[in-house]
C-alpha cells in the first residue's frame, strides 16, 4: 500500500469534506461508514448547521484541533479552493475521492506540499473492508493498482 494511503488511513480522526443535509449522498454514507469502521468524523459545510445529527463547522480552520486529515467529495470545480484551506490550515493528508480529482488538483496539491492521495476509494483502504469493496481491493491488489 502506497505510504501517502497509509498515512492517511492511520488518521482515525477525519474532516469531512462533501457531505450535506442530503443523506443519501455518497459523502454521507461514505461519512457514515467510516464512522462504523471506528473513525471520528468531523464535518465541514459552508452552510449547513448539523448532518445526520452532528455539529458542523464552517471551514477547515475550525476543525484544525480535532481532526488529522481531510477526506474530499465534492466536485473537482470546488477543489482547488478546499486544497488551499486544507494547506492554510496546517492539514497534510489529504484524500480526494474518485470523481473529486483531476491532474490540475494533484498539481495543486504537490505546489501545497500535501500527502495527497488522489482518484481512489476510501472504502477501500479504511480497515476493516467489506462487502464488494473487499472484492475490489483483491482484484486492484491482483492487477498491482492497490
Amino acid at each position: 500500500m502506497d505510504q501517502k494511503i497509509q498515512d492517511f488511513v492511520e488518521s482515525k480522526r477525519i474532516a469531512i469534506v462533501g457531505a450535506s443535509s442530503v443523506s443519501e449522498k455518497f459523502g454521507n454514507m461514505a461519512a457514515k461508514e467510516l464512522g462504523e469502521r471506528g473513525y471520528e468524523v468531523v464535518y465541514v459545510h459552508p452552510s449547513a448547521e448539523e448532518i445526520d445529527g452532528q455539529p458542523v463547522y464552517g471551514d477547515l480552520a475550525a476543525v484544525k484541533d480535532k481532526a488529522d486529515a481531510v477526506w474530499v467529495c465534492i466536485p473537482k470545480e470546488g477543489g482547488e479552493a478546499v486544497l488551499r484551506e486544507a494547506a492554510e490550515a496546517g492539514f497534510k493528508n489529504v484524500w480526494l475521492q474518485q470523481g473529486a480529482s483531476s491532474p490540475e488538483l494533484i498539481e495543486v496539491g504537490e505546489q501545497l506540499n500535501l500527502d495527497l492521495v488522489a482518484g481512489k476509494c476510501i472504502l477501500m483502504y479504511a480497515e476493516p473492508v467489506g462487502s464488494f469493496h473487499k472484492f475490489h481491493q483483491v482484484i486492484w491488489k491482483l492487477i498491482g493498482q492497490y
